[in-house]
């Protein structure tokens, strides 16, 4: 199989709140951050680097923004062949909120959902948040804002204990699983159910601890992720290329292990060949118009 390199976790904003969201967003982990949160500026400076596909999401802060969101995330994604989308959840929804919600994301073809616990304000094993997962094992997959020193809403330990009591839930802890908590991903060991992504993590582990911690936790278990607007896709890959992985081990985080997890090859088939179909209509029209144009 030709090389992909799909990024699975990008955030994307509406234009009219795109710049702020970047500074908020610079300004809660203290990281001066520069360009755009639209999904344009992703897909240039993406493919600038070399990633062909994109996993985006945004988080709602508040259960009044989630069905907002959902359709802001479709509409951005839908006339794209290579960008999928996660849906946004919030605990605070009812239940009746809540299956409207997932039926949403799932009859629009969303490939799982987007948590954010620090932002959000609740425990990952808040009791009010299982009624999420159990609309979701088996169905969704959802990945998990995880770690940081200052809070311990998303503490390792506690995506640990969520994934044991749904060992169905597919889950991915972001960050290498605990963003600045990396001393404790051992709770994870023996987890068939948590996986990782590399995002908003090179810029400070060494490459060897990087390494190490792969595999500790299995090359099988990671995907690659940018976090942007964090970064930019080129440093990332840059950062990427310096852990020394092997072409299988890299192979395996750039896009296989992602097009496994959320079941993509059907997906990357049908949106390739959807695209292609557009061509052709766009080919034939302009072949009429001009016929016409001619007489």
């Amino acid at each position: 199989m030709e090389r992909l390199i799909i990024d699975t976790h990008a955030h994307i904003f509406p234009s009219k709140i795109a710049t702020k969201a970047v500074k908020n967003i610079g300004n809660f982990y203290g990281i001066e951050m520069d360009g755009s949160g639209e999904i344009d500026y992703l897909l240039e400076h993406g493919k600038k680097a070399g990633v062909t596909h994109f996993i985006v999401c945004s988080s709602a802060t508040t259960s009044a923004q989630v069905h907002s969101i959902n359709e802001f995330i479709l509409r951005e994604i839908s006339d794209k062949n290579n960008v999928f989308g996660l849906g946004a959840l919030h605990p605070d929804l009812s239940d009746e909120e809540l299956d409207a919600a997932i039926d949403f994301i799932t009859s629009n073809n969303l490939i799982g959902i987007k948590l954010h616990p620090d932002f959000q304000r609740f425990n990952i094993d808040d009791k009010a948040a299982y009624r999420i997962y159990e609309r979701c094992e088996g169905k969704l997959p959802i990945l998990f804002h995880t770690g940081d020193e200052r809070y311990d809403f998303s503490a390792p330990q506690r995506l640990a204990k969520v994934a044991k009591d749904f060992p169905n839930l597919k889950c991915i802890g972001a960050h290498f699983g605990g963003y600045s908590r990396w001393a404790e991903i051992d709770c994870y060991l023996g987890l068939d159910n948590v996986y990782f992504d590399t995002s908003s993590a090179l810029f400070k582990l060494t490459p060897k601890d990087a390494k190490d911690m792969i595999e500790k936790l299995g090359e099988d278990k990671f995907m690659f992720g940018v976090d942007f607007p964090m970064w930019e896709h080129s440093e990332e890959m840059e950062r990427f290329e310096k852990l020394g992985l092997t072409e299988t081990q890299k192979d395996k985080i750039l896009f296989k292990n992602a097009i496994k997890f959320y079941g993509l090859e059907k997906l990357l088939k049908w949106k390739s060949q959807a695209k292609k179909t557009i061509i052709a209509i766009e080919n034939f029209v302009c072949k009429i118009v001009n016929f016409h144009l001619k007489k």
